[in-house]
């Protein structure tokens, strides 16, 4: 029984146990005379009891796929390669794979000690068989014992509601927790690699860098064999594609949201505002596909046609579609906050002689002006991390200019070329990505916050 069928297992006895559950505390409400006898509700019975059996057997379950597989590799390689160095992770790693590959396929390939490695895998296949069943065994006899001493510990007088309710709060604040665990370790993983990053190129080199060329050379007397890990060039980039795509979403996002929240019927909005948000469920690699077989050879045959020399890998290509895909996140944002401006406002502005045009720019505008800079500041960092539309329009080269009909690269970008491949996390050039990854993180970070900062010390109170 793999995983997925233990957790449907596990789910189906669960709602079993509450249904058997929610029947006992039916049986002891007729013998003592009503359901209003009980403490709580029968429906809360069934909730304990099923949380009782699911909750323990899941956790069980989750903490066993975590570590068995490690634990089990660790007396392969005891029992059958003693002689291994422990501190040689190159060569674990490889050891496991050829266990595994050979575990799953039943072939190898023309390595040295394959009869040895045959043997360590059918001991690992033993050994997952073993760890199988002992796990499925426990987890269930786990959720039985739980579940069904609760059963039978039914009675008028348990109380069965805040039970339910101090499993369930338990339950959600496990998720945030989970929440916030995740985001330290994703930090912590970019924080550490950034760090080794920086104790091979000094921190000024790269925040300060007007070259950026990563590649690493074979040998120590060919030309650049040091690279060069100036990211201001990345970063000029980013900007200039960013500051593209906001001056095609900015008008055309809060005009459209104007529209439709002040000026259009009902008929209208209801067709026309889902039919906008559309943009914002195409993928971002489709938007690539448009701006490179389409916007950009566009804009390089008008740029013939003017005298202007306009690449066809150009700034103003990605920033042009990527404005585009981000008008969504503009007008939407801006259109919710305006319409939740209170309609009192309105009619005071029109009861005191006020055009429409009027109402609208100097009283409902300035009103949900916070939440529209805070739409605003969250697009941008919406734009400064894409990554396919730029990748496939805007080129990889690292140029610092500021002149948008120029190829240009991002951040993201250069993210993404510098770990393609089989890289090893030992040299500058796989480690810059850590370290431009954590720039960036930064960067959005800073601006999500102010963005929140704005939208919560300026918004106005309505009643």
């Amino acid at each position: 029984m793999n995983a997925w069928i233990l957790i449907v297992v596990v789910l189906a006895l669960s709602s079993l146990l509450y249904y058997v559950a929610k029947r006992r505390s039916l049986t002891i409400a007729r013998s003592v005379g009503g359901i209003h006898r009980l403490h709580s509700a029968p429906r809360y019975y069934g909730i304990v009891a099923a949380l009782l059996f699911a909750v323990p057997a899941l956790v069980v379950l989750g903490l066993w796929i975590s570590i068995d597989e490690g634990i089990i590799f660790r007396l392969v390689l005891a029992e059958y390669f003693p002689e291994l160095d422990r501190e040689s992770q190159v060569d674990i790693d490889w050891l496991t794979s050829q266990i595994l590959i050979f575990a799953q396929t039943g072939r190898l390939g023309n390595v040295e000690n394959a009869e040895l490695l045959q043997l360590a895998a059918a001991r690992y296949q033993h050994l997952t068989s073993l760890s199988q069943t002992l796990r499925n065994a426990s987890v269930l006899a786990l959720g039985s014992i739980a579940g069904f001493v609760f059963v039978l510990a039914i009675s008028e007088k348990l109380r069965a509601r805040p039970i339910a309710e101090g499993i369930i709060r338990g339950l959600m604040v496990f998720s945030s927790l989970i929440a916030i665990f995740t985001t330290v370790g994703i930090v912590l993983s970019v924080l550490f690699e950034a760090i080794n990053f920086f104790q091979i190129v000094p921190v000024a080199d790269f925040l300060f860098g007007l070259e950026w060329s990563p590649q690493i050379a074979i040998r120590e007397d060919q030309v650049g064999s040091s690279g060069l890990f100036g990211s201001i060039p990345l970063f000029v980039g980013t900007i200039l594609i960013a500051g593209v795509a906001m001056a095609v979403a900015v008008p055309v996002g809060l005009l459209s949201a104007i529209y439709l929240a002040e000026y259009a019927s009902a008929r209208i909005r209801s067709f026309a505002k889902p039919t906008l948000e559309i943009l914002a469920g195409v993928p971002t690699v489709v938007y690539g596909f448009f701006a490179a077989l389409v916007v950009a050879p566009y804009f390089a045959d008008i740029g013939a046609r003017i005298g202007l020399n306009i690449a066809h890998e150009s700034a103003l290509a990605a920033g042009v579609v990527m404005g585009i895909m981000i008008i969504p996140f503009v007008s939407s944002l801006t259109d919710d906050v305006m319409t939740a401006v209170p309609q009192s406002i309105r009619e005071a502005s029109l009861a005191c002689g006020a055009t429409h045009s009027e109402t609208v720019k100097r009283v409902v505008f300035p009103a949900a002006l916070p939440g529209i800079i805070g739409a605003l500041l969250l697009a941008v960092s919406r734009a400064i991390g894409e990554t396919m539309i730029v990748l496939m329009a805007a080129g990889l080269a690292a140029r610092l200019t500021a002149n948008p009909l120029e190829s240009v690269t991002t951040v993201t970008v250069q993210i993404v070329t510098l770990l393609v491949g089989d890289q090893e996390f030992d040299n500058p050039k796989t480690l810059a990505a850590f370290a431009l990854g954590l720039t960036l993180f930064v960067a959005t970070l800073l601006l999500n916050v102010t963005a929140l900062y704005i939208v919560r010390k300026y918004s106005e109170q309505y009643e």
